[in-house]
């Protein structure tokens, strides 16, 4: 009886596998550099770290275990409160601002469906200790770069939590933590009842519904002000810088992300062709430390859906290249020596270990896609030569060892 995969989970054979890393080569180097060094945490934490960020409901959408002595640990369902809870433990002293990057897999136990799986894996960035408009610039210029770099069509919106926090402050901030969660679901229903419910005036609830709706360029920062009394001169300086450095965008100020920690900026990418699961990068600034027991720090942020990433995007599908070593029976360890000496060169080299014929070996180089085989024979290896065949025009010559480099060519 065979044994499937846990639902939820995917394999990766070796060709996705190699487009992925691609992938993840390209975002690496952009992340570095803009100066971003990489940290990584730990696969499992106290539950607590969860829970005190996201409250006790979260629970039901982790893997959460005791340990051997009892204690509540969880697979880690994100990584910016692992990071957070690191920087409180272990960078006190560091020169600010800190510039985090991080790729990982994490854990939710919801259900499964495209784009969404219970083993996913995020790329992010962690900018930490600066409360200026250009750290949320630099953050959303750092994520705008490294989805066209890898090929991801995709919009960019971009709101400001504070504003309609600000709005909601006659009803309580427990209150307003329900409505933005309402909001942030698209959950216009269900908004409708709860304010009908806490009794909110007509007045107050008319203009929630208004700035929710103002979507489009900086004209609906003039409209924003006519709905709300409030300082957006951070949203409009930010916009600013981000016309000038050509980054395509539109203001939404109806983003109002579900979660408190959210100060300010947030943003947005949705990505062409993955329905519904369209979201690819959230992100915005933040204050964790301080819930961490560390000093109040602010903090900005992203984690862009790898796997989401990997749907859409072409980067990494490229020709292996390969040269299959093949060698008489009794050559065998000159066919070794061979292959090393490619290796050292930084070419694959493929040995046949299952003693086939001559003529087996060079049917699976084909298979694999080999493009060139170095072929040993008795009378080569007595003349210090070996027969390099290019697979693909069928052209074989034979040259001296010392010049097989020389004839392979690659890239082209």
């Amino acid at each position: 009886m065979k044994i499937e995969r846990p639902r939820g989970t995917r394999d990766f054979l070796p060709e996705e596998m190699e487009r992925r890393r691609e992938i993840e080569r390209k975002m690496r180097k952009i992340a570095e550099s803009f100066g971003y060094r990489e940290v990584m945490t730990p696969t499992f934490e106290h539950l607590e770290l969860f829970t005190r960020k996201s409250g006790e409901g979260i629970v039901e959408e982790m893997y959460v275990f005791k340990d051997k002595s009892g204690r509540d640990l969880a697979l880690r369902p994100e990584l910016t409160a692992p990071v957070m809870r690191m920087f409180v433990n272990e960078c006190s002293v560091m020169p600010r601002p800190l510039r985090f990057y991080y790729f990982a897999n994490c854990f939710r136990y919801e259900r499964p469906q495209k784009g969404r799986y219970r083993e996913f894996w995020q790329f992010g960035v962690e900018l930490i200790g600066s409360k200026s408009y250009l750290a949320d610039a630099e953050v959303i210029i750092l994520a705008d770069k490294i989805l066209k770099e890898v090929g991801v069509k995709f919009s960019l919106e971009i709101g400001h939590v504070g504003i309609m926090r600000h709005l909601l402050k006659p009803v309580g901030e427990e209150r307003a933590s329900k409505i933005m969660r309402l909001i942030d679901k698209e959950d216009r229903e269900g908004l409708e009842r709860y304010l009908e419910e806490i009794r909110v005036e007509d007045d107050l609830r008319d203009k929630i519904f208004s700035l929710v709706e103002l979507k489009g360029d900086e004209s609906v920062i003039d409209e924003a002000k006519e709905i709300v009394d409030y300082d957006f001169s951070y949203l409009e300086k930010l916009s600013s810088l981000l016309r000038d450095v050509d980054v395509d965008f539109t203001l939404n100020l109806g983003i109002a992300r579900g979660l408190d920690y959210y100060t300010g900026v947030v943003f947005e990418c949705y990505a062409e062709g993955l329905g519904a699961q369209k979201q690819v990068c959230g992100g915005g600034s933040y204050e964790l430390s301080s819930l961490f027991g560390g000093p109040v720090t602010p903090s900005t942020g992203f984690a862009i859906g790898f796997d989401r990433v990997c749907e859409v995007c072409r980067v990494g599908e490229k020709k292996r290249d390969v040269v299959a070593v093949i060698s008489f029976k009794g050559l065998e360890s000159h066919a070794f020596r061979i292959a090393s000496k490619l290796r050292d060169a930084g070419i694959t080299a493929v040995v046949d270990v299952m003693e086939r014929s001559l003529k087996k070996q060079m049917s699976f180089a084909n298979e694999i896609g080999a493009k060139y085989a170095v072929i040993i024979a008795p009378e080569e290896v007595k003349e210090g030569n070996v027969a390099i065949k290019n697979l693909e025009t069928q052209e074989q010559v034979v040259v001296a060892e010392g010049d097989m480099l020389k004839l392979l060519k690659f890239g082209e």
